[in-house]
């Protein structure tokens, strides 16, 4: 089906219907043998509420962006290539249903989809895709991916020290490796993660001296799917960046 598709008009004019709602500020999607399979809206847990965004999924990447949400446009646009993905799938936990995780080298984050079979015909694509690349390309799934961070309403002391309390002067902080809210005397260290960034990002004096020592998988992520808490927020993207989690600490 997919190598039918692959050169047809129908396909085309599909994928350039999704690159306009980018705008000039997104990349060309445009190329031989890319096939858009699919698209929806899923909510993303992002570090400071959950976020409704329009996710499309092509044979070879994952794109999404907030396009045209509550009659408001934007135009931030991401991808992830599909070779990198893998995909587990999160338990039910109150309001909190039919998510999985989408998790890459460079960042990880929870996606839930509005229906149980919704979520099913995702996660079913998305893995036939990987599986299809990985057979071409001879390579092996990612064993490596970067920790998913801990929605902020879930931490109202450091997840470290469990003394320091948050306040607006006293900031919350993510580190990078283990994806734990900590506060910024836990955070003041440094440590280059290549799969994240070419130079060295903030991470918790736990995971500093686990990695110092070489020690790397002593400082894997522990709480990959428990956000009890995030959505006691409502969605809102009227002022909020598209993910807050990329810029900030």
């Amino acid at each position: 089906m997919v190598d039918r598709l692959a050169n047809s008009e129908a396909n085309t004019r599909r994928i350039s219907i999704v690159e306009n709602c980018f705008g000039a500020a997104g990349q060309p999607l445009t190329i031989p043998g890319r096939v858009l399979i699919g698209e929806g809206v899923l909510t993303k847990l992002c570090r400071k509420k959950p976020k409704a965004r329009q996710f499309f999924l092509f044979n070879d990447i994952l794109v999404y962006g907030n396009i045209v949400i509550q009659k408001k446009k934007y135009n931030k646009q991401h991808i992830i290539p599909l070779e990198n993905v893998t995909i587990d799938s999160i338990k039910d936990e109150g309001e909190l249903r039919n998510g999985w995780l989408i998790k890459t080298p460079t960042k990880s984050f929870a996606v839930y989809a509005a229906t149980a079979t919704e979520k099913s015909e995702w996660m079913n694509h998305i893995n036939k895709c990987v599986t299809d690349l990985l057979s071409k390309s001879g390579k092996t799934p990612s064993n490596e991916h970067a920790a998913v961070w801990v929605p902020d309403s879930e931490a109202t002391v450091c997840m470290r020290c469990q003394k320091a309390k948050f306040t607006p002067v006293n900031r919350r902080h993510h580190c990078r490796k283990c994806g734990f809210v900590v506060c910024g005397p836990c955070s003041e260290k440094r440590f280059l993660l290549p799969s994240q960034s070419s130079k060295p990002v903030r991470i918790c004096d736990f995971c500093y001296d686990l990695l110092s020592t070489g020690d790397m998988a002593a400082c894997q992520p522990t709480r990959s799917d428990s956000y009890s808490q995030s959505l006691k927020s409502p969605l809102n993207d009227a002022s909020d960046d598209d993910d807050d989690d990329d810029s900030s600490d």
